[in-house]
């Protein structure tokens, strides 16, 4: 298995640096030429978004709630359905217009150069946790199912990650991506219909469980985890997925607002569709080893020990997939703001085509060495998640929303959500130990103070200046 898993890693590095024969230009290499069409859009999505959180976390969240572990990744189907038929259009509109690259070229156009560097600023600190995390469930599983410690699992999948993508960008990531996709719907499929064949089927997944969950109504409910908890969820989740620069940037690659609509919106079909998937495996793993030390074992010790060994590898590969290719969106989403955002900043000057595209290639063999490091120190996915996804959406929800759809908003209303967001966000989660106010968790607090503030800065704004505001930017 060892053996299949290393000469997978090997062909794929082998394709980013064939694909990265195509890449010439910075174009190429942030946007993919804008020459993406519906499927290579969809399998580059689908593939960001089936990462650690969706298979070893969502598995690990069926393990410990059962059935309602499905909001987890639903929630994420349902913010791409927001995006796919709402704000992506619109946002690849005025990249196309204005030759946009990153979302950071979208606030300065907005707002200003303020806002952008501080808005890349704090995602830089995220984006580094998500990449973490999904190193960390490359090396668990490694270690789990194949016998390599977790630290060097975690560095095999950050220098094949690192490597394909610093050679081919959002091109070759877009075919590979478009592999590792097939390799998980084939896994997943095979993998749930035998673990589920192997317990009795759905009837016999039930009847084992009312003999060993603690609570068998709510663990097969789809709302057993309870509204506090879907809420919890559903805030962090489905605004993430309709503002994450990492996404939002890999659709500026997109031909047409056609394939942004087809390509984004079939995935977030597939996501509420595939939410069953791991949700189902935890559950199952639940019935086999109850008194696993962790939950986070889930899924490692199913492929290990509840499936055949060829599809315990194939599965493996499948999640080795699913890791790596939402890292690769990670560090797509760093390199290019460190590149478009970072690099003016540094030479003080508007970089040339070629100093673009070195900055993004450095930037992400510096961003894959650091979240290494991070995936070694942290010892839980869904916590290196959740610290991505709330301050992604706390940073980003009302600036641009707000940004988008209203001429209002200005630089001082953009900065002072961010200054009450983040902040609010964090008091709260210390406070009360990152459980909330009740069905106010600590995203939710600070989504709120972010849009009250980006609100009463927005209203101090006269009308009749708000009318003569053309679309771009918008000076205090």
């Amino acid at each position: 298995m060892l053996t299949f898993i290393l000469g997978y890693a090997v062909v794929l590095a082998a394709l980013g640096l064939f694909l990265s024969r195509s890449v010439r230009s910075a174009g190429d290499f942030f946007v993919a030429g804008r020459r993406l069409n519906t499927p290579l859009l969809f399998s580059t999505f689908l593939a960001a978004n089936l990462g650690a959180g969706t298979t070893v976390g969502a598995a690990s969240l069926g393990y410990d709630y059962g059935l309602s572990a499905w909001w987890w990744v639903g929630s994420a189907g349902l913010g791409s359905l927001v995006l796919a038929f709402w704000i992506g259009p619109r946002i690849h509109h005025l990249a196309t217009v204005y030759n946009l690259y990153t979302v950071g070229d979208f606030l300065e156009l907005r707002y200003n150069q303020a806002v952008r560097l501080l808005t890349a600023g704090i995602l830089w600190l995220g984006a580094l946790a998500i990449l973490a995390g999904q190193l960390l469930a490359m090396g668990l599983a490694l270690n789990v199912v194949a016998g390599i410690p977790q630290a060097w699992g975690c560095a095999l999948g950050g220098v094949i990650v690192t490597l394909y993508f610093t050679a081919g960008g959002l091109w070759g990531s877009a075919w590979i991506n478009s592999l590792q996709v097939l390799i998980k719907a084939v896994g997943f499929c095979l993998a749930l219909g035998w673990a589920l064949q192997d317990v009795g089927g759905w009837g016999g997944l039930q009847a084992r469980l009312l003999e060993t969950a603690p609570q068998p109504e709510r663990y097969l409910s789809l709302f057993g985890v309870g509204m506090r908890g879907i809420l919890a969820w559903a805030v962090i989740l489905i605004p993430s997925f309709f503002v994450s620069p990492g996404l939002l940037q890999k659709l500026f690659g997109a031909r047409d607002e056609g394939v942004v609509r087809r390509a984004v919106g079939l995935q977030g079909l597939c996501l509420l569709v595939y939410s069953f998937f791991p949700t189902l495996l935890g559950m199952i793993a639940f019935v086999r080893w109850p008194e696993l030390e962790s939950s986070g074992l889930a899924l490692p010790k199913l492929l290990a020990d509840g499936l055949p060994t060829w599809l315990g590898g194939l599965m493996l590969a499948a999640i080795f997939s699913a890791e790596i290719s939402s890292a690769d969106a990670v560090l797509f989403m760093i390199s290019t703001s460190v590149a478009r955002d970072l690099g003016p900043a540094i030479v003080r000057a508007p970089l040339t085509d070629a100093q673009m595209l070195r900055f993004g290639r450095a930037a992400a063999v510096v961003a894959g060495a650091l979240g290494v490091a991070l995936a070694i120190w942290l010892d839980s996915i869904i916590a290196a998640l959740v610290i991505f996804y709330s301050l992604l959406t706390v940073t980003l929800f009302a600036p641009l929303l707000g940004g988008l759809f209203s001429r209002r908003p200005t630089a001082s209303a953009a900065i002072a959500a961010m200054a009450a967001g983040v902040p609010t966000t964090l008091a709260v989660h210390a406070a009360t130990f990152g459980q909330g106010f009740g069905v106010v968790s600590p995203a939710l607090a600070g989504i709120a103070a972010s849009v009250v503030f980006f609100t009463l800065f927005s209203l101090r704004r006269p009308v009749s200046a708000v009318r003569s505001v053309p679309l771009g930017r918008v000076e205090d």
